[in-house]
């Protein structure tokens, strides 16, 4: 009886002592624990095919999705996206990091700042809007993935590739195994479409494996789309270039 007499202002305050507010960071860092990195990089006809959008003047190149820390999303709905803080970064932002989907607005990069980038911030190295930012745009430039396939002979074709020869080509270059995405044939295809290409890296921005054992139950948690999957190694893979696109119907 002596507890029901405790008053309740004092109870609450020891509750939250003792296991935090939702708007603590410790309580965030708990809660939203992630372990590593993934850069992922994708490419414009792939993405304007998915959702079935005519999409003009895109890009020959791969641009980049986003930055996202592994089982961790959404951790905190109170720090909305702020254009203003990325303003001195916006041409890099749009040539590197473009909505292809809808040109000139920003609905991207407050997605992936709201989903993503405020579990990042968990980093002091990424713990502002224009840290998050600028630092997936060097991220991008260091992995270089363009100048890496085309290096390898690997180049938007309309004749199809082997997967084992992507995949090979992209652990000789980088030492480690990324993670490459495809959207399966669609009706009257008899090939996938290379679609998406993730880069994994520590806490520390060391490169490293995708594919760790650690890893496996977490393996499909991040596709975007539901249509993308990890390639199969069996099948004929279209890289297709951006002629491809305009000639659908």
């Amino acid at each position: 009886m002596a507890f029901l007499s405790f008053p309740l202002s004092m109870i609450f305050i020891i509750l939250t002592l003792h296991y935090g507010s939702s708007s603590d960071p410790i309580y965030l860092r708990k809660t939203h624990e992630w372990k590593k990195l993934i850069l992922t990089h994708h490419w414009p006809v792939t993405v304007c095919k998915m959702d079935q959008v005519q999409c003009d003047n895109l890009p020959d190149y791969w641009t980049l999705h986003g930055l996202w820390p592994d089982k961790s999303q959404m951790c905190n709905k109170s720090w909305p996206f702020d254009y203003s803080e990325i303003k001195d970064i916006m041409t890099e932002m749009n040539k590197w990091w473009p909505d292809v989907l809808h040109p000139n607005r920003t609905q991207l990069w407050k997605h992936e700042w709201q989903k993503h980038g405020t579990c990042a911030a968990s980093l002091e190295a990424l713990n502002s809007q224009h840290k998050y930012f600028s630092k997936a745009i060097d991220m991008y430039k260091m992995t270089d993935l363009n100048s890496a396939l085309q290096k390898s002979g690997i180049v938007p074709s309309t004749k199809y590739y082997q997967m084992k020869d992507i995949t090979n080509a992209l652990v000789d270059i980088y030492g480690v195994v990324p993670k490459i995405q495809c959207l399966l044939p669609q009706q009257g295809e008899d090939a996938q479409t290379l679609g998406q290409i993730e880069f994994c890296f520590t806490k520390e921005f060391q490169i490293r494996n995708c594919t760790d054992k650690s890893d496996a139950l977490h393996f499909y948690e991040y596709q975007t789309n539901k249509e993308l999957q990890v390639c199969d190694q069996e099948l004929n893979t279209l890289y297709p270039p951006i002629k491809c696109l305009e000639d659908s119907p």
